[in-house]
This record gives C-alpha cells, sequence and structure tokens, in this order.
C-alpha cells in the first residue's frame, strides 16, 4: 500500500511528458464548417425552354459547323438559330446541334479564358482522360469534351454522354469530330461581350455593386417575349431571368424544403444555389449571383438586385 502513491505519481508524470510530446507534434487538419449561405454551384438552373429555338440572335458556333458536320459524319446534322447564356463561372454562350436528332451542347466561354477555367467546366464531370487531338489541355470524359481555342474555354456535351451506349449519346469518333469543328470555328464566330437590353439597365446599379466592378460581360435578350438579364466578371455573375406561364417551380421540390422569401406567391430562397426563385402572376422570376471563390450571397443582396425592376415584374 505504501508504494500506491509513488506509482499514482509516476503514471501522472509519464502521461504528463505523453501530452508534451503530442503537442509538439502537428494537429491533424480539421476540415472548416461551410459558411452558411455561401453557394456550391458553378451555373445557375437552366431555365426551361432553353434548346436554342429562341433566344439571342447573332453569330454562334452550332449554325456555322452543322453542314460541314453533316458531311464528315455522313449523317443528318442540324442546329437551333438561336444561342444563350448560363449565367455560370465561366459563362458560356451555348447552342445546340442536333446530330440525327441526337442534342449536343456547344459552350464558349464568352469572356477569355481563366486560368481554372476547364477545371471549372469538368468539375462532376467523372474520369478525366487526355485528348491530345485538340491540344495539350483538352480533356475528355464519359460526358463532356472540354479545350481551349482561340483563349476560349470550349465545352461539347452530348445529351446521352460519350461511349454510355444511350440512344441519345455519341460515340468518342462522332464526338471530337464535333469539337474538332468547333475548335476550328470559334476564333470566326466570337460574340461581342456586351449585348443589352434597355429594361434590364434598371437593375444595372444594383448588380455591379454586387460583383464588384462595371460588368465586363452583358448578356441580356429575350426567349419567348420573356426577358433574361446578364452581368459578369472574370471573378463574378448576376442573372435575373424571367419566364411565362411555367406550371410549377421545380425548386419547390427539394429536401429539404427550400426557404420561404418575403417575394412573390410563393418565393423560396436557396443559399446553396445563390438563388431567389418567385411567381407573381403568369411569370417565373429568378435571380442569382454566384462568384470565385465562393462567398455568402444573401437573401437581401438577391432582392435588392432584383426590386428595380419589380414594377416590370407586377405588370
Amino acid at each position: 500500500m505504501r508504494i500506491a502513491p509513488f506509482v499514482v505519481l509516476v503514471a501522472l508524470i509519464m502521461s504528463g511528458c505523453s501530452v508534451a510530446r503530442n503537442a509538439d507534434r502537428a494537429r491533424p487538419s480539421v476540415p472548416p464548417a461551410p459558411q452558411a449561405g455561401v453557394p456550391t454551384v458553378i451555373a445557375p438552373p437552366q431555365a426551361q425552354g432553353l434548346d436554342g429555338r429562341s433566344g439571342a440572335p447573332g453569330p454562334q458556333v452550332c449554325t456555322a459547323i452543322a453542314g460541314e458536320l453533316t458531311e464528315r459524319l455522313t449523317v443528318p446534322v442540324t442546329a437551333h438559330d438561336s444561342a444563350w447564356n448560363d449565367g455560370g463561372l465561366p459563362a458560356l454562350d451555348l447552342c445546340t446541334l442536333l446530330v440525327e436528332g441526337r442534342p449536343v451542347t456547344v459552350g464558349v466561354s464568352a469572356l477569355p479564358r481563366q486560368p481554372d477555367a476547364l477545371g471549372r467546366l469538368l468539375n462532376g464531370a467523372g474520369h478525366i482522360s487526355p485528348l491530345s487531338e485538340l491540344g495539350p489541355e483538352a480533356q475528355i470524359t464519359e460526358s463532356r469534351i472540354v479545350f481551349i481555342t482561340a483563349d476560349r474555354a470550349v465545352r461539347i456535351t452530348p445529351a446521352g454522354g460519350i461511349d454510355q451506349g444511350r440512344a441519345d449519346g455519341l460515340d468518342r469518333a462522332k464526338a471530337v469530330t464535333i469539337a474538332l469543328a468547333a475548335k476550328d470555328a470559334v476564333p470566326k464566330v466570337l460574340r461581342a461581350a456586351r449585348q443589352t437590353d434597355p429594361t434590364c439597365q434598371l437593375s444595372n446599379s444594383p448588380a455591379e455593386k454586387f460583383i464588384g466592378a462595371a460588368a465586363q460581360l452583358r448578356r441580356d435578350y429575350r426567349v419567348h417575349g420573356a426577358l433574361t438579364c446578364i452581368w459578369g466578371t472574370y471573378d463574378a455573375t448576376v442573372s435575373i431571368v424571367e419566364a411565362f406561364d411555367q406550371p410549377s417551380i421545380p425548386e419547390s421540390q427539394r429536401m429539404p424544403p427550400p426557404r420561404n422569401a418575403p417575394i412573390g406567391r410563393p418565393g423560396y430562397y436557396l443559399p446553396d444555389e445563390g438563388e431567389l426563385v418567385f411567381r407573381l402572376g403568369r411569370r417565373v422570376v429568378r435571380v442569382t449571383a454566384l462568384t470565385t471563390p465562393p462567398r455568402e450571397v444573401s437573401l437581401d443582396a438577391l432582392t435588392t438586385i432584383v426590386d428595380p425592376m419589380m414594377p416590370l415584374f407586377l405588370r
């Protein structure tokens, strides 16, 4: 019994030494908790009906290469006449090819490439392999091809993927042929950075305040009469997209349910998407704001951006 205190004392000393040694070691990294209200997306959800049948007029890749591809692929290739912009990071001007009726979306960055442009376009794309036929930076996955031409990032996306055996997909050879044709055509059909509609100017000031600079990119146009406004820089985009007679708001079905917003009947705020969506009569309006690196997009910021245009939507 006399040695018990001594044993306890030695154990305490040894324990203290162990703690001291452990304190000298590098601590295991603990990932930071995600910030509330920081979007995790790189492009807003695509509005219904955006497939090139209606949208922005002007030069675009798909109409420029459809005839050539019909000859090279020896199958019918057509293109929808119009284009649209996804308001993403990078913001892409998009158009649609139909290869034997199978849709293929071609996207060209609306501003010169950013250093991480291809990486962002490959986010969630699956297994990535180099594609030397299109240059040292080109990559191919089961869902898309990305490459650089004329200092623009380009993405080729068949609806059913590449070599996936789906009826709406393409084999690798056809997908690469389309990409090669697009690579040659892009320098000849680049769009001007600014395409504006006077109505969108109502929200120009709060949009530019959010992105923190004068907009380098503007994409304003109408789809079936409904207005789209996009402001962009290399690091941020803001968009207001109006849709007529949309029977439902798909975002309302998310689980967990989105937060209610005090605008519209109904209105929802989705901080992970950087999005505010609401219904006013026959209109559904989506307001989105994205940045890189991601930063919080508050409900107040989104309502401030759209507020100057509310009289238009209330008509």
